[in-house]
């Protein structure tokens, strides 16, 4: 099967709840909750809580990866996922997985870039 480029959206968005931003573990959870509904495989994770509030976190996946970078002081976070198409198509996981996020954090997106690599 030849290689077919698959969806990556990196994104900025703000939050008005910034406790939503502070630590880790809600996010974790929801992180794992949405692996696990969207059938990828999980193959390593990192998640730091920075002293005062915010924290980054990394889950490597088979399929690639998703991440996330708050900032609670600014209402502030980043956040990327990029799933390859081998075997099947994914770009609509790619997209669902982002707006589930959005709606996670009752964000409002600031910046979006689509990138098919």
């Amino acid at each position: 099967m030849p290689y077919q480029p698959g969806l990556h959206i990196l994104a900025e968005f703000s939050v008005t709840d910034i406790l939503s931003l502070s630590a880790s573990a809600p996010c974790k959870l929801f992180f794992d909750r949405l692996i696990a509904e969207y059938s990828l495989e999980k193959v390593g994770e990192v998640y730091h809580d920075f002293d005062g509030a915010g924290f980054t976190g990394m889950v490597c996946l088979t399929e690639s990866h998703l991440s996330i970078h708050t900032w609670p002081e600014f209402n502030l976070a980043t956040f990327d996922i990029f799933l390859s198409n081998y075997q099947k198509d994914n770009s609509e996981k790619v997209k669902a997985i982002y707006s589930r996020v959005l709606s996670f954090f009752e964000a409002t997106e600031i910046k979006r870039t689509e990138l098919v690599r």
